[in-house]
C-alpha cells in the first residue's frame, strides 16, 4: 500500500494484488510492470505465473521490480538466481529506497514496455508484408532482426540512463552539505591556520566529486546545458587519464594545446562526453592499433584508423547509423556531438580517407569571460545588504539545514519547510518571507509546482529552484531562476543577492495574488 501511495503521488496508476491468481489475471487485462516484494513469492505455488511468462508472445518481455532487503547479487542474496530464472525480465531493488528511485525505475520500466507494444506493431505489419509481397520477405525478416536489436538496446540504455541519473540526484543531495559545511568551515578558521590545508582538500576532493556527478547526469541525460567559460586545456589535461584508460594500450595517445589559446563556451561536461565518444569511434577504427590525436586549437581530433567511405561520412551524424556490428554500438555518439556543437553555437566538421584515418573538428565560441576558479581557494561571498526573510524548502535534512547555516551565516533570516504543503500552510499563515528557495524533486509536490502555487498567494515573490538533475529546462520551470546541486556558499549568496537587490525601471516583476501590496514595486 506503500508503494501504491508512491506510484499515486506520481500520477502512475497502480492495482494491489494479494494473490498469484489475481496477478495472472491482472497480466492477462494488460499490467505495464510488476512490483513485487521478495517475501511475498516464498512459500507459494508460482506455477501459473511462470506459464504465463513462458507463454509470452516473442515481442513481450514483462518488466518485473523485486524488492528485497538483500540486493541482487549472488554473494548477498543467493536466492536472486532463482527468481532470475523464475521472473525473466526482473530489476532488484534493495529497500530500504528513496522513492524518487522507485518512480524513477517503474516509469523506466513503462516506457521499456510501451516500446515492446510498438515493437508488437511493427512485427504485425512485417508479418501482413509477409503475406502479400513474397519477394520482401527476407528484406523484411532482417528489417525485423534488426529493430529488435535496436528496441532491446534502447531499452537497456534507458534503464541504464535511469538508474544512473537517480543514484547521481541522491550522491549531489549527500555533496551539498559537505560541500557547504566545509566551505562555512573554513571561512571561520582564522587566518593562517594550518587547517585550511586539510579543508581545501578535502574541498577539491569534493568539487571533483561533483564533476563525476555531472559526467553521470550528461550520461543520463538528465543535465540542462549550462555553457560557461572554460579553459580547453586544463579540461584535456583533467581528462587525459579517463582517455587513456578508454582507448587502451594499443593506441597511442597525444594531445597538444595552443599555448595562448583562449577560453572557450561550452557546457565543460558535455564536452568531456563529446570527446570520449570520439575517443571510442577512434578506438573501434583502430582494432590492430593506431594513434589517437587531439589537437586544442578551436577542437579537433585525429585518428589513423580505417577512415570512412564517402556514403559512410555522408550518414556519420544521423541519429542510430552504425558500421558495427548489433549490440556494439547505439549510432548516437557522432549525433551527440553534432547536437552539443550546433546548441553551441558552433559546428561539426568531419573529413575522412578510407584506409587512412578520419578527423573530426567540433567548432566552439570562443568565450569573452575568464573561467572560473575550481579549487578550495576563497571565493567573495555577497552578504546580506537589508534584512531579508527566506523560506527554504527541503525534504533531505541534511541538505536543507546545511543550506540554510549558510544563508543564516550571510545575515539572512531563515525559515525552513520539508515539502511544498508544509511550505504553502505557512505562507497561507501569514509567514512573510522575501524569497523562496525550494529544491525541484521532492515527494508529493515538486518544486516548480510549488512555485506556481506561492506565486498565486504572494505578488512580488521572488524564487530560486534548486535542482541537482531535471529535465525542466523544457517546462515552466524554465521561466524561473535556477541554482546547480552542490553549490558552495559563494555561488548561493551571489543568487540570492540578485534576486533580492531593488528592481530597477524597465525589469520584469514577479507576478501573482497580493498578500503585501505596500511591498509592490
Amino acid at each position: 500500500m506503500v508503494a501504491a501511495g508512491v506510484f499515486t503521488e506520481a500520477g502512475i496508476e497502480s492495482v494491489a494484488c494479494t494473490s498469484i491468481e489475481k496477478l495472472v489475471a491482472e497480466l492477462d487485462d494488460g499490467a505495464g510492470l510488476v512490483l513485487v516484494t521478495e517475501e511475498a513469492l516464498a512459500g507459494l505455488d508460482l506455477r501459473g505465473l511462470v506459464s504465463w511468462i513462458n507463454s509470452q508472445p516473442e515481442w513481450s518481455d514483462m518488466p518485473f521490480i523485486l524488492l528485497t532487503h538483500r540486493g541482487g547479487g549472488l554473494e548477498r542474496n543467493p536466492g536472486a538466481e532463482r527468481f532470475l530464472h523464475t521472473l525473466g525480465n526482473v530489476t532488484f531493488l534493495e529497500r530500504p529506497f528513496h522513492p524518487t528511485t522507485l518512480v524513477s525505475i517503474a516509469k523506466s520500466a513503462l516506457r521499456g514496455r510501451s516500446r515492446q507494444y510498438d515493437a508488437r506493431a511493427r512485427l504485425q505489419e512485417l508479418q501482413a508484408a509477409k503475406e502479400t509481397l513474397e519477394i520482401r520477405v527476407e528484406q523484411r525478416t532482417r528489417e525485423h532482426d534488426e529493430a529488435l536489436a535496436l528496441l532491446h538496446e534502447a531499452q537497456k540504455l534507458e534503464t541504464l540512463g535511469q538508474l544512473t541519473g537517480g543514484v547521481a540526484h541522491d550522491f549531489n543531495n549527500l555533496l551539498t552539505p559537505v560541500i557547504g559545511n566545509l566551505d562555512l568551515l573554513r571561512r571561520r578558521l582564522a587566518e593562517g591556520d594550518r587547517n585550511h590545508r586539510l579543508i581545501d582538500g578535502a574541498l577539491q576532493a569534493a568539487s571533483r566529486a561533483g564533476t563525476l556527478v555531472q559526467r553521470l547526469l550528461a550520461f543520463a541525460r538528465r543535465q540542462d546545458l549550462q555553457p560557461r567559460a572554460v579553459e580547453i586545456g586544463a579540461l584535456l589535461d583533467g581528462m587525459s587519464d579517463l582517455m587513456r584508460r578508454s582507448i587502451g594500450p594499443t593506441v597511442k595517445f597525444d594531445f597538444h594545446v595552443q599555448p595562448d589559446l583562449p577560453p572557450a563556451r561550452v557546457d565543460p561536461n558535455q564536452l568531456e562526453l563529446a570527446l570520449l565518444n570520439l575517443a571510442i569511434n577512434a578506438r573501434d577504427a583502430m582494432p590492430t592499433g593506431g594513434t589517437l590525436t587531439i589537437e586544442a586549437r578551436s577542437q579537433r581530433v585525429r585518428d589513423t584508423g580505417s577512415g570512412m567511405t564517402p556514403e559512410t561520412l555522408a550518414r556519420a551524424i544521423e541519429p542510430f547509423f552504425s558500421t558495427k556490428g548489433l549490440g556494439q554500438g547505439t549510432g548516437l555518439g557522432l549525433s551527440m556531438v553534432h547536437g552539443l556543437a550546433a546548441q553551441l553555437g558552433g559546428m561539426l566538421e568531419i573529413t575522412s580517407k578510407l584506409d587512412k584515418g578520419t578527423e573530426a573538428a567540433i567548432w566552439l565560441p570562443v568565450s569573452s569571460e575568464k573561467p572560473e576558479s575550481e579549487t578550495g581557494a576563497d571565493v567573495p561571498v555577497t552578504v546580506a545588504r537589508d534584512a531579508a526573510t527566506i523560506m527554504l524548502v527541503d525534504d533531505e535534512d541534511l541538505v536543507r539545514v546545511g543550506t540554510a547555516d549558510m544563508l543564516a551565516d550571510l545575515g539572512y533570516e531563515v525559515v525552513q519547510a520539508s515539502s511544498g504543503a508544509e511550505a504553502l500552510r505557512m505562507l497561507r499563515s501569514g509567514v512573510d518571507v522575501d524569497l523562496l528557495v525550494t529544491d525541484f524533486l521532492m515527494p508529493g509536490m515538486n518544486g516548480v509546482a510549488l512555485i506556481e502555487h506561492a506565486l498565486a498567494l504572494t505578488e512580488g515573490l521572488k524564487v530560486l529552484l534548486v535542482t541537482g538533475y531535471s529535465t525542466i529546462a523544457e517546462g515552466p520551470g524554465a521561466n524561473y531562476p535556477r541554482l546547480a546541486k552542490p553549490f558552495r556558499q559563494a555561488e548561493l549568496s551571489s543568487r540570492v543577492a540578485d534576486l533580492l537587490r531593488p528592481q530597477r525601471t524597465g525589469e520584469v516583476l514577479a507576478f501573482g495574488k497580493s498578500k503585501r501590496p505596500e511591498r509592490r514595486l
